[in-house]
């Protein structure tokens, strides 16, 4: 018997991002999980006989008995968050957007095509008016709108506040990040343990290219990039939540102090606040002052994982200001981000009925 709340399916539902899908979406106030979908390996079984939960809470009682169904399944819900592998994802995200469904998508495949929104309510909404552009373009009745790669996320939720006040100029990240973004069984630990790994497969590509695609605009049906330069490296470390990223940043304006990038973070507030969406963080950049904070173990969970916490800024010799900031990977850097686009849409009318 429904309660009310709308039907949602998750996509690649016994993997990581799945898993915190689900944990996520229990007792959500607006959305109930009713279906769950799978590889063929897990699909005919029980939620509870397919996955190896590997979260701290237990499953969530209300999906332990329903049946895993298979990719190809005819799906009935509305809503689908997706958190399949990107190997697979381009077939089946299109085929049920061109179906009628509103597919929030975790996966990479979609996030650059010229009318899909990359979206983080409190950075670009205006964004998704790419979708009817989308909807035209393909003849689709539903449509796709993507969250940014987890190491983004965070970084742009930070450089939000000071692109608004100051303009970048030019941005470089180093990136410390944990082990989970890799997914399961992940990076073995022999190649992990006593080691930090410079290189993360087109991780450095994505901070580059997604950060000023959200950063830019949408207008006469394209977007435009932001006018500022970036450049990342990306590394993984021994951690097993929390990705930490030094950020240095220089401004069109010349004159910045550290005061004033803090007050920027910490008076940062967007449409999500205003709106009240569940999920939203009541402070979406939250600022350490500690010399040694943040840090993953200490300071992930900060607003239920949902916001990014920056610290450590301080004057850059080189390119003027520097600071550290820190987010839940899996989190606000996954399925928290797709959870929060949902509630954006929900609120402005634009969910399949």
């Amino acid at each position: 018997m429904s309660d009310g709340r709308i039907p949602v399916a998750v996509l690649g539902a016994t993997g990581n991002v799945g898993q915190r899908f689900i944990q996520l979406l229990e007792n959500h106030p607006w959305f109930r999980v009713a279906e769950l979908v799978a590889s063929e390996r897990s699909a005919g079984k029980t939620f509870a006989n397919a996955t190896d939960w590997r979260l701290g809470s237990s499953m969530p009682e209300g999906v332990r008995d329903l049946p895993v169904l298979d990719y190809h399944a005819d799906i009935q819900s509305p809503v689908v968050f997706s958190g399949i592998p990107s190997e697979v994802a381009q077939e089946i995200e299109q085929r049920l957007a061109a179906e009628g469904h509103a597919v929030l998508s975790n996966t990479s495949t979609h996030r650059m095509e010229p009318d899909v929104p990359l979206l983080i309510p409190e950075v670009n909404p205006d964004h998704v008016a790419a979708i009817e552009t989308q909807k035209a373009n393909r003849g689709w009745k539903g449509y796709i709108v993507t969250n940014a790669n987890c190491s983004t996320i965070h970084l742009v939720l930070a450089l939000k506040p000071l692109h608004d006040a100051f303009g970048l100029d030019a941005v470089l990240v180093t990136t410390m990040q944990a082990v989970s973004g890799a997914g399961y069984p992940g990076v073995p630990s022999l190649d992990i343990i006593d080691n930090v790994v410079p290189y993360i497969g087109g991780e450095e590509e994505k901070m580059q290219t997604e950060s000023q695609k959200m950063l830019g605009s949408f207008g006469d049906g394209g977007f435009v990039p932001a006018d500022f330069v970036l450049s990342a490296h990306c590394n993984r470390v021994a951690v097993r939540d929390g990705h930490l990223e030094t950020v240095s940043a220089r401004f069109k304006r010349n004159d910045v102090t550290p005061d004033e990038v803090i007050e920027a973070f910490e008076s940062f507030r967007a449409k999500p606040q205003e709106l009240g969406l569940p999920s939203a963080p009541t402070q979406p950049v939250v600022v350490r002052r500690e010399l040694n904070r943040p840090q993953p173990m200490l300071d992930r969970d900060t607003e239920h994982g949902m916001a990014s916490v920056v610290g450590r800024v301080r004057p850059c010799p080189l390119l003027g200001m520097k600071f550290v900031v820190l987010g839940h990977n899996t989190v606000r850097g996954a399925a928290g981000a797709s959870i929060l686009n949902a509630e954006l849409f929900k609120v402005e009318g634009l969910l399949p009925a």
